[in-house]
């Protein structure tokens, strides 16, 4: 892009950072340190919920399966063993299996909930936990469901889903706190129509990295698909359109829109001035930030969902008291239904 352009890609905000901080551009290490406070900022940006972090995420909710029968030895408690089930076969044109680690299961009508922790045949496979049971289950039923379903890798936990998760037939699914969420569900054990969910987070596995999942109450009995809308922790993209949470290359780019991107430079310098104890240029420039992104926050489109009072034709109802017209003034709620 042309040097008098808005800054846009990444070496362009280092630039414009760069100069507004006064210091020498094309130096390694003051590059090092101006992509780090543009970082930050960007992440600093992003504690606001902002229009152009959305995302939209779906899950495929996997239905209950029940098919045949299970036994259990008391010596190896872990060990199930199926007849005339199929926990290996995939379902019919959806990719994944009958059961699968992760999964849970109950038996005979029980409901102590044990985990499956890895599948390894159609008739065979092995829980996460013991079996507690005073004899051994010789071909008793059995009931395997996931309520437990992993959210996007970009999912902002703190921020978390934006709307209710909803049914394609536009049936509101609750989203509850984790601690009311189980208050009411402690077991979650008998599977039916979805009707309440709530976000956890399992602890980190082979990587430091938040594994965020939403658990249904109670556990679907029929395939669905749940469209919902989230925030994204890919704060930027790199020059082929891949989401990422900070800027690294040079053609990297924010996800803030372009005619608010400057604000990217006003609040990093805001930093870079505070760390160098000018506390009278970072409130300058704090300043300079809120200005302009309050100009962002009560930006609006034809869709927004923000209410509005608009006059008809140019102005208040013409000829107001003429016989024939609506009264100018009224009673009733037609005002604070915004339907005048």
């Amino acid at each position: 892009m042309a040097a008098t352009d808005n800054p846009t890609i990444l070496s362009e905000c280092r630039t414009a950072l760069q100069n507004v901080m006064k210091e020498v551009t094309g130096i390694t290490a003051v590059n090092t340190v101006t992509d780090r406070y543009l970082n930050i900022a960007l992440h600093d940006i992003h504690q606001e919920r902002w229009w152009w972090a959305e995302a939209f995420g779906r899950l495929e909710l996997h239905a209950d399966y029940t098919t045949g029968t299970v036994s259990i030895a008391l010596a190896t408690r872990t060990t199930v063993t199926g007849s005339s089930t199929l926990w290996n076969t995939a379902v019919t044109g959806m990719g994944f299996n009958n059961a699968r680690a992760g999964g849970k299961m109950t038996f005979a009508g029980a409901a102590d909930v044990y985990p499956v922790a890895s599948v390894a045949s159609d008739t065979s496979l092995t829980l996460g936990e013991p079996c507690i049971t005073a004899a051994a289950l010789t071909a008793v039923s059995y009931s395997y469901y996931e309520d437990e379903y992993a959210l996007p890798a970009d999912f902002d936990d703190e921020h978390g889903v934006m709307d209710a998760i909803n049914f394609p037939e536009h049936r509101e699914i609750r989203v509850l706190p984790s601690h009311e969420f189980y208050r009411w569900y402690p077991r979650n054990s008998t599977a039916g129509t979805p009707r309440h969910a709530t976000i956890i987070h399992l602890g980190p596995s082979g990587s430091v990295a938040r594994r965020p999942r939403v658990v249904f109450a109670p556990p679907p009995t029929d395939l669905m698909t749940i469209p919902f809308r989230y925030y994204t922790t890919s704060l930027a993209r790199s020059s082929a359109g891949v989401g990422q949470e900070n800027m690294t290359a040079n053609a990297d780019e924010p996800i803030v829109p372009r005619r608010w991107r400057y604000g990217l430079i006003l609040k990093a310098a805001e930093h870079w001035a505070r760390d160098r104890k000018n506390d009278a240029r970072a409130g300058e420039y704090k300043g300079q930030y809120e200005t302009l992104m309050l100009r962002a926050r009560a930006s609006s489109d034809a869709a927004d969902n923000r209410p509005k009072i608009e006059p008809r034709i140019g102005g208040y109802w013409p000829g107001g008291n003429r016989r024939g017209r609506r009264p100018r003034y009224v009673t009733g709620t037609e005002f604070e239904d915004l339907r005048r």
